[in-house]
């Protein structure tokens, strides 16, 4: 039987998963453990970088670095260090072949769907390559396992996390925060038009057309840091087109430069919107 079981790459600050491995299991106990994996994939934020959630027959082993985390569900006859490298090994995979943006900016389920062929070579290949052939990667995330062990929960840890425990809501809870943004204003759609238009005119040059992007996601969606991330977007803009001087007339740096400004003006000035009061509901 298989030890590593299924697979899946979420994204840590949302719990979004971005690419899982084909589940071929529908037992009443695994499906249990699929559940349980998705709660506890939302959490991930609170824990450590690695960690391992065990239950009767299977066990979740969880593996973060900056905002991506590769979670595993696995059968307890398997090592936890080969559940880590596995891990380890998906992560490496994953995130050499997407950028952070691409990442952040995912918005749906299984956003990154062709990966899912990658988790099963990968699963294939811890589940029946003999162990020897991998012995120098094992041995040494059995000794980072000795100096950093992972967090070690129980399955129904996952429920308490998620504000369950024994099938009844936990009181005292702290309100969720409210990230919706101010509704868009006339000048802030010139500004989204004019960096679609900027973004156009610099299809050929890569780092100028994801500025502008990103000055569109900055204004439309709520962002930690934003303002930092504003003055630097900025500062990248009119250095970029220092930099152009050569390939374009005053007007034309002028124009981009004056739209960057519109945009951080409109970016800094929108706020969050004040959650409503539920009073009376």
């Amino acid at each position: 039987m298989s030890m590593i079981l299924f697979a899946c790459v979420v994204r840590v600050r949302d719990g979004l998963p971005l690419s899982a491995s084909t589940d071929f299991y529908h037992t009443q106990d695994f499906l249990e453990c699929r559940r349980r994996l998705k709660t506890l994939a939302l959490r991930l934020a609170q824990y450590p970088g690695r960690g391992s959630a065990e239950g009767l027959d299977f066990s979740i082993h969880f593996s973060s670095s900056r905002d991506v985390a590769c979670m595993a569900i696995c059968s307890r006859q398997c090592p936890a260090a080969m559940a880590f490298c596995f891990l380890e090994t998906l992560w490496w995979e994953f995130t050499a072949s997407y950028d952070t943006t691409c990442i952040g900016l995912a918005s749906r389920p299984y956003a990154f769907l062709e990966f899912d062929s990658v988790i099963q070579k990968v699963k294939w290949h811890f589940n029946y390559v003999s162990s020897t052939q991998m012995e120098s990667s094992l041995e040494k995330i059995q000794e980072e396992l000795k100096f950093q062990p992972p967090v070690v929960l129980t399955l129904e840890d996952t429920d308490v996390a998620n504000g369950v425990m024994n099938g009844h809501p936990q009181m005292h809870l702290e309100p969720a925060p409210n990230f919706r943004m101010e509704p868009v204003t006339a000048l802030g759609i010139l500004s989204l038009i004019l960096n679609i238009m900027c973004a156009a005119l610099n299809l050929i040059r890569g780092i100028h057309l994801a500025e502008h992007s990103l000055q569109c996601y900055l204004y439309l969606f709520y962002s930690p840091a934003r303002t930092m991330k504003v003055v630097l977007m900025l500062l990248f803009i009119c250095l970029g087109n220092m930099y152009l001087h050569g390939l374009r007339n005053l007007w034309q740096i002028l124009f981009h430069i004056g739209v960057a400004f519109l945009s951080s003006y409109q970016i800094l000035t929108r706020q969050l919107q004040e959650k409503q009061s539920d009073c009376g509901v």
